[in-house]
């Protein structure tokens, strides 16, 4: 049984002028421990299809459709109440820049522990405090971080508080919002090291969402490619990133320079996103595709498996 499964999920952002199809009819499964990157360009739906799921998106605005289903219980046809029981218990995360969301005039320990307490209100001052500090051991923060205010650490060190906080009360499911973009290389780098480590440490199934392919093939087993708000490609990284099947992830992966490559072997992808103002019959990247022919721009393309767990939107995949 799949720990989350997502069923033909829709999201459209609506105003008076117009309305936005951000996420269109997206399905995929996680398995418990999976650790899955979704990657795109910017715009391409990727936080928006997290922000749905966790139900961070506002219903004046957005509208949704479709099933996400979490063990079993879909999470977009709970109650209000239902979900904020599994906020934060079951399902966490970690936002861009997230270290931003910490109060200036408050210790960090005086923090957790009034977020823990929200979940947990009989725990003793002792008790969370003996839990934060073997997170900030599994995450390579000082105990000292437990007494110092935001205003003390580095940005590395803020991140690392905020992936700390999001593992308070052992969540199954984390997910992780470009939670590594604001911070310099070498940083990156370090938080990257120390996730991996936590999922060989914690039974932790991860999302995470980013534009750098470098990033999933790092600390990623599963890769979910989307473009406009659709799922172009999805699979093991290995096959994914090692064979590329969609003309967009082959795309993505060119734009990507490597040290030893050629400066004429570093490629662009010629165009800009579509206008999500707009429904598109037929398969979304045609304009901007080298190989499309008239099925593509009549006809949306179906999800072929062109081998176990790996599929491809695409009319001319091959199975293999």
């Amino acid at each position: 049984m799949a720990l989350l499964s997502v069923k033909n999920l829709n999201i459209t952002y609506k105003n008076k002028e117009k309305e936005v199809y951000a996420v269109d009819d997206i399905s995929f499964d996680m398995e418990s421990g999976d650790s899955l990157g979704i990657v795109g360009e910017s715009g391409s739906g990727k936080s928006t299809l997290a922000m749905g799921i966790l139900r961070l998106l506002s219903p004046k605005t957005a509208q949704i459709s479709g099933n996400a289903f979490f063990k079993e219980n879909d999470l977009l046809a709970m109650s209000k109440d239902e979900f904020n029981k599994l906020r934060w218990k079951q399902i966490s995360v970690v936002f861009q820049k997230s270290m931003n969301t910490l109060s200036p005039i408050h210790k960090i320990g005086d923090q957790l522990e009034d977020i823990y307490k929200v979940h947990e209100p009989k725990a003793t001052k002792e008790q969370i405090k003996s839990r934060v500090l073997e997170l900030f051991k599994l995450v390579n923060l000082s105990d000292r971080v437990y007494n110092l205010y935001p205003h003390e650490l580095s940005g590395g060190m803020l991140q690392r508080t905020s992936i700390a906080l999001s593992l308070l009360h052992n969540p199954e499911l984390i997910v992780l919002d470009e939670a590594t973009t604001a911070l310099d290389v070498v940083t990156q780098g370090q938080i990257l090291s120390e996730i991996k480590k936590l999922e060989k440490t914690i039974n932790m199934t991860r999302i995470m969402i980013t534009h750098d392919m470098s990033v999933v093939a790092t600390v990623c087993d599963k890769v979910a490619v989307m473009y406009a708000g659709r799922l172009v490609e999805f699979g093991w990284v290995k096959d994914v990133i090692a064979k590329p099947q969609h003309p967009y992830t082959q795309g993505l992966i060119k734009s990507y320079p490597l040290m030893k490559a050629p400066k004429d072997e570093l490629k662009s992808i010629p165009g800009s996103l579509p206008n999500l103002s707009n429904r598109y019959e037929g398969c979304i990247f045609a304009p901007r595709c080298d190989r499309a022919q008239d099925i593509c721009k009549t006809s949306r393309p179906k999800n072929t498996e062109i081998k176990p767990g790996h599929m491809v939107s695409c009319h001319f995949a091959e199975v293999k």
